[in-house]
């Protein structure tokens, strides 16, 4: 007897909301529950007005420390756990990079090691220990090429993992790679580093307590600083009080940033201050911000100083446990390798959460910045310097340059002198005093050939030309400018177009690919640098089309160093 089959009412319900309709239709991979769980571990439970956009990027920094790797995995439960699309977590996972996106059946490597290719490090014989490395460190150790990690003082220099190395030799790379895995260098201080409380005890902090507390007259800050001269020291120039009262006209919530992404090539004053006296530059950022009336603080500070990430760490926790006024809310963000985060707008995108893009202006962050409120941005030296002018007085700091500058400039000096690091001299120094008076001379067996004294992005100019004085607006007549004030020293060892080039390929290498002038343009350029006699009317054109079009400095930058070749060093390139 053939049994009866009972049938079974199905009722398909119409799904009735925005959200009931999107289940009902899921697309594309979903996430797995023990994807979930792990990243649910690191990420933390949802607060009640969810997970902040802002913190994408921190996210996946927990993320790819904890794995060593961004796998897809996790990647898609960040997107369901957040409600952000798929395609923009992927987006920013793969923009920046430090972070390493992986396939889930792939194995991260057990540690990476990233050998710096600057000028500085290349002079210093860089390209040769990375192949040496290559053929020596195990397989569980990737060996990759890296742009200026902030140490040309101590080139050549290298990331292993998050420990820096400098004066990098195979065998203390191989010591510390069999010695300390994972070491961060936070426990190494700098010998004359001031602790909050040793700053406190001298008197630090005493005149922003007294600006914010009202016991100064706002007008009287803006007037000496004016007085002082004292401008924008992260390369722009751009007069300090002017831009403070462009912020503090615009109307309420504002906020601040401080640009700490310092990756010029040739550049790491601010690491050095920070490493030694981090306070006197945060008592210059808690008096900009009174006196702007910002009322949040993002510090936006480069992945490649992990040591230093953790020293403000737990000097802001000193600062906030005791306050010595009310301060505004400061959040300390991490960067995650892109050269272009150093130009503000892209800044602020990194500080959101997305992609280091630059932003077409007008709108100026001034106006419409972080989260689409008016914006102060600074970088550390200019901070810096905002205590000594208010307590000594404006016409000590300006008093102090040379050949008719004002103020101090802090000179980040690498390459081929005796004694490289941060020189704090006059602005307006030459070249030629700066090495004689501050760095001890050339290093032995060296003269002088050429200098950058800008960085990659400022020109080279050739040794005739060593008595220019050294600021802003004094070298645009012959194609430079000094920028950060990074400096970069050349011997008849070296040749420029080989420096045009190392700083081409850094450009297309840190391009962020927004713009076609600058993402191909960067890229056919170096290729053509490569020949033995270059193809000048190409290149030309290549310069051209980048400075006009490119959206921001990166591109519009780009062809300085090929042009200082062409117009100081043309017996290099065949002509």
């Amino acid at each position: 007897m053939t049994p009866t089959l009972k049938s079974i009412p199905i009722v398909l319900v119409r799904p009735e909301t925005p959200a009931q309709r999107a289940v009902a239709h899921l697309k594309g991979r979903q996430p797995d529950g023990d994807a979930l769980l792990e990243v649910y571990a690191l990420v933390g439970a949802r607060p009640p007005e969810g997970y902040r956009r802002d913190l994408l990027i921190e996210q996946l920094h927990l993320l790819n420390d904890h794995f060593g790797g961004l796998f897809e995995r996790h990647l898609v439960a960040l997107a369901s756990m957040t409600g952000l699309p798929m395609a923009e977590v992927f987006e920013v996972a793969s923009f920046y990079h430090h972070f390493e996106v992986l396939k889930d059946d792939q194995t991260p490597a057990a540690v990476t090691l990233r050998v710096c290719q600057s000028q500085s490090c290349a002079m210093a014989g860089a390209p040769a220990l990375k192949e040496r490395l290559i053929a020596v460190v195990g397989p569980g150790v990737r060996v990759v090429e890296a742009p200026c990690i902030g140490r040309c003082e101590q080139a050549p220099a290298v990331l292993l993992g998050q420990q820096a190395l400098g004066y990098a030799t195979e065998a203390n790379v191989i010591e510390a790679l069999n010695s300390a895995p994972g070491h961060t260098g936070s426990d190494e201080l700098a010998p004359d580093f001031v602790a909050y409380c040793d700053y406190r005890a001298a008197d630090g902090y005493g005149t922003a307590a007294a600006i914010v507390n009202s016991e100064e007259d706002p007008e009287d800050i803006f007037r000496a600083l004016e007085d002082s001269g004292l401008r924008g020291l992260g390369g722009a120039g751009f007069p300090a009080a002017r831009k403070w009262r462009i912020v503090r006209e615009q109307p309420a919530p504002r906020y601040m940033a401080v640009n700490i992404d310092e990756g010029e090539p040739g550049t790491f004053k601010d690491r050095y201050y920070l490493e030694r006296d981090p306070h006197r530059f945060l008592e210059g950022m808690l008096i900009a911000a009174q006196l702007a009336g910002t009322e949040t603080c993002y510090l936006y500070l480069r992945d490649e100083y992990h040591a230093l990430r953790h020293l403000l760490q737990r000097e802001l926790q000193a600062l906030q446990a005791d306050p010595p006024c009310p301060l505004p809310q400061i959040e300390l963000r991490r960067g995650a390798g892109a050269y272009v985060c150093g130009e503000e707008s892209a800044m602020i995108e990194s500080i959101e959460g997305k992609r280091g893009e630059p932003r077409l202006r007008p709108p100026y962050i001034a106006q419409v910045g972080l989260f689409g409120r008016p914006t102060l941005e600074h970088n550390v030296e200019t901070l810096h310097w905002v205590r000594d002018i208010l307590e000594k007085g404006p016409a000590w700091f300006a008093s102090a340059g040379r050949h008719g500058r004002k103020g101090l400039r802090s000179f980040s000096v690498s390459g081929r002198v005796r004694q490289p690091g941060v020189k704090v001299a006059p602005a307006g120094i030459t070249l030629h005093e700066l090495i004689d008076e501050f760095c001890g001379g050339m290093a032995e067996g060296h003269t002088l050939y050429a200098y950058l004294p800008g960085g990659a992005s400022g020109g080279i100019l050739p040794a005739r030309l060593a008595s220019l004085p050294l600021d802003f607006d004094t070298l645009q007549p012959y194609g430079c400018f000094i920028g950060s004030a990074a400096v970069v020293v050349l011997s008849q060892h070296d040749r420029a177009r080989d420096a045009a080039l190392n700083a081409m390929r850094f450009f297309a290498d840190e391009s962020c690919g927004q713009c076609t002038p600058c993402r191909v343009g960067t890229v056919k350029a170096a290729k053509l640098m490569e020949a033995p006699v270059w193809d000048l009317p190409t290149l030309n054109d290549l310069s051209a089309v980048m400075v006009d079009a490119s959206i921001c400095g990166l591109g519009q930058a780009a062809p300085n160093p090929l042009r200082c070749v062409q117009r100081y060093f043309a017996h290099e390139i065949g002509l």
